[in-house]
């Protein structure tokens, strides 16, 4: 698509982004490495931050502008189990069949393991930096930038307002999109997305022609859904047994779209005082602690 065709067709992209993300509620049927190609908020002493990011559009030569895609992270009594699941390409993933087999035994105590090895969503864009606070070199940068389902929440409630009164805007449209605040506190100890918003819409920039150059600097979002770019099955399974100590089990029925619905629909139990959970985005910067670990 051209950078002409990008701007006529803006309703329809808002259109087919809609019908993309609706497809993302549907059960599943049976990436790259980060590096300084991704942006990633500071926080200050006391956990709290702030920067201006802008979601843009679908890259050159592809149709969506984000990426989905499900990863496993825990460590058993073998260390540490970090990989993206095969089903976030529609395959089968040996650590989503053996959570089945755990979850289906009945028995509460291989649920609690389930819970803990469960399925993560992360999300990928191409963004770029309007204001970061913490390091000015980045703004007017254009980064990969991941993110989780607070914040995709905040994406899609842009998309499908609530309200009649309120105007559907496309986050990712580079001249009808708008800015997203990104507010971060740090709530018990825990960062906290929940006062992030999007500002009223706006072009990103005063002319086209800086338009397209920003556009131009986007990077594929394809890789990370690239099969190529995923571990086979064998090797998947061969490291879980490692990891686990696991030595042979039956096949599972259920889904691993089943299983994150049940999983979902029982809340985890919880000892007196209850702990606060950590947010899906929250979990993006813990798993990023334990992935160096696992690899030293």
């Amino acid at each position: 698509m051209s950078f002409a065709a990008l701007k006529q067709s803006r309703q329809a992209q808002l259109d087919k982004l809609v019908t993309e993300v609706s497809k993302l509620s549907q059960p599943a049927t049976s990436s790259g490495q980060e590096n300084d190609d991704f942006w990633k908020p500071d926080v200050d002493k006391a956990g709290n931050g702030y920067a201006v990011i802008r979601f843009l559009p679908a890259p050159e030569g592809e149709d969506v502008p984000f990426a989905r895609v499900w990863d496993h992270g825990f460590q058993g009594p073998g260390g540490w189990y970090i990989e993206k699941s095969l089903t976030t390409i529609g395959q089968k993933d040996p650590v989503s069949e053996h959570n089945t087999i755990l979850w289906n035994s009945g028995i509460d105590a291989n649920k609690d393991i389930v819970r803990k090895q469960k399925r993560r969503l992360s999300y990928y864009a191409n963004i770029m930096v309007v204001k970061d606070p913490a390091n000015p070199a980045n703004e007017g940068k254009v980064f990969y930038y991941r993110f989780g389902k607070k914040i995709w929440d905040k994406i899609e409630e842009a998309m499908n307002p609530a309200f009649e009164d309120e105007k559907a805007v496309n986050p990712f449209d580079l001249w009808e999109g708008a800015n997203f605040k990104l507010k971060i506190r740090n709530v018990e100890g825990y960062r906290n997305y929940d006062k992030s918003e999007f500002d009223s819409p706006s072009a990103l920039a005063d002319s086209d022609d800086e338009l397209e150059a920003i556009w131009k600097q986007e990077r594929s979002l394809a890789t990370f859904t690239d099969p190529k770019n995923f571990k086979s099955y064998d090797e998947l399974k061969t490291k879980l047994d490692r990891v686990l100590g696991l030595t042979g089990e039956s096949k599972p029925n259920n889904t691993a779209a089943d299983l994150d619905d049940e999983l979902d629909a029982r809340p985890m139990p919880q000892a007196s005082p209850a702990p606060i959970a950590s947010s899906d985005d929250d979990d993006d910067d813990s798993m990023d602690f334990f992935k160096k670990l696992a690899d030293e």
